[in-house]
């Protein structure tokens, strides 16, 4: 798909939980930004609503899956959404989704370029994991 077959996709029901602008200096050696530095704000993302759910700190234990659909470019705003999918007595499983949007002729074009599924555990001042609180059903409705 070219830029000019891109449709305007871009959540607009929701929130994102990070924004920030591709700079030159996230670039591979290929030009193109560079694939560790949008997992760098996919976890962020994800970490903030996790943090939100435990009510205190939290770690990232896992990256169950990720998958980059296309490349990301210098000048576009990134914006990550995420979204709590599960959650257990210590872990919060949270899905996030980059989309992209593009300023290209007049027009701000957006794309969904990756989505991740991360897996945080609460845990306490030692490191420690611990129990997370209860929550009631709407909590976090608006992510």
């Amino acid at each position: 798909m070219t830029l000019i077959e891109q449709q305007d996709n871009f959540p607009r029901d929701r929130q994102p939980t990070v924004r920030i602008l591709a700079m030159p200096a996230h670039t591979n050696p290929n030009g193109n930004i560079f694939g560790g530095w949008i997992m760098a704000q996919m976890d962020v993302a994800g970490s903030v609503v996790a943090v939100e759910y435990a009510g205190g700190r939290v770690t990232t234990v896992a990256v169950t899956s990720m998958e980059f659909h296309k490349p990301v470019f210098v000048g576009d705003l990134v914006s990550c959404f995420a979204r709590i999918q599960k959650v257990g007595s210590t872990s919060i499983t949270v899905k996030v989704e980059v989309f992209v949007q593009r300023a290209r002729d007049g027009q701000l074009l957006s794309d969904k370029v990756t989505e991740a599924v991360i897996v945080y555990v609460a845990i306490d001042e030692r490191g420690s994991p611990r129990k997370l609180p209860e929550r009631g059903p709407d909590f976090g409705r608006y992510w």
